[in-house]
């Protein structure tokens, strides 16, 4: 199997609230809509298209280094789980 191209780490989950299916996450890097990442941990490990960043509940186009922004993940993310933008 082909190895992927390295992905660039880009944030840190920092809670995840279950009942609304969102992760808050610190961003090192930017993001923007239609960006693709990948979350991964030692028990989380998906890849999901973004279709909405909120910063302090209010929906964003994009976001930038040092920004805390929720996105909706499908499945259940932990703390400390590594960010990466997909190439």
């Amino acid at each position: 199997m082909a190895k992927k191209e390295e992905s660039k780490e880009i944030g840190i989950v920092s809670s995840y609230f279950s009942h609304v299916g969102v992760a808050a996450i610190k961003l090192l890097d930017k993001m923007k809509l239609g960006d693709t990442i990948q979350i991964k941990g030692h028990t989380t490990d998906f890849e999901i298209p973004i279709k909405s960043i909120q910063i302090e509940r209010k929906d964003v186009e994009k976001a930038k280094k040092g920004d805390h922004i929720g996105i909706k993940v499908p499945d259940k993310v932990r703390p400390n789980d590594k960010v990466f933008l997909v190439k």
